[in-house]
């Protein structure tokens, strides 16, 4: 979700990529809510971090973690790479529970959630000037 949320908003002006510590599938739930603020999602697939360093390398600026396990696996990744690590505690929404309504509810909050946050991270980001010795 945070993937496309920052491709969205800043398309190529900042080079992003998600992966997660464990395999998954493409979550519907996610497209669904991601759809509903005009975001298309549906040809993400998701990939671990091992997959993402075997394909491109792990050549990050910043590294964003949403849940504790990320955030451990971050930290891990950064012994041998010179990146900032921040941790975003973020619900997990694919344990909801309820109806097709409260499930999707558990997600939007989470969207909206990485939405102000992402463009409050990234706007800050993106301008700061190449003499202020970060890349974006």
């Amino acid at each position: 979700m945070a993937e496309s949320i920052a491709r969205h908003y800043f398309g190529k002006s900042v080079y992003v990529q998600s992966a997660g510590v464990r395999k998954g599938e493409a979550d519907g739930f996610m497209s669904a809510v991601l759809d509903e603020i005009g975001i298309d999602a549906s040809k993400h697939k998701p990939r671990t971090l091992v997959e993402l360093e075997e394909w491109e390398g792990l050549n990050f600026d910043l590294i964003i973690s949403l849940s504790p396990e990320a955030h451990h696996a971050a930290l891990e990744l950064t012994r041998t790479i010179a990146a900032d690590v921040e941790y975003w505690p973020t619900p997990d929404p694919t344990i909801a529970q309820g109806s097709r309504e409260q499930v999707l509810d558990a997600y939007r909050d989470v969207r909206d959630g990485l939405v102000y946050r992402i463009r409050l991270r990234l706007k800050q980001r993106s301008q700061k000037s190449p003499d202020d010795g970060e890349g974006a």
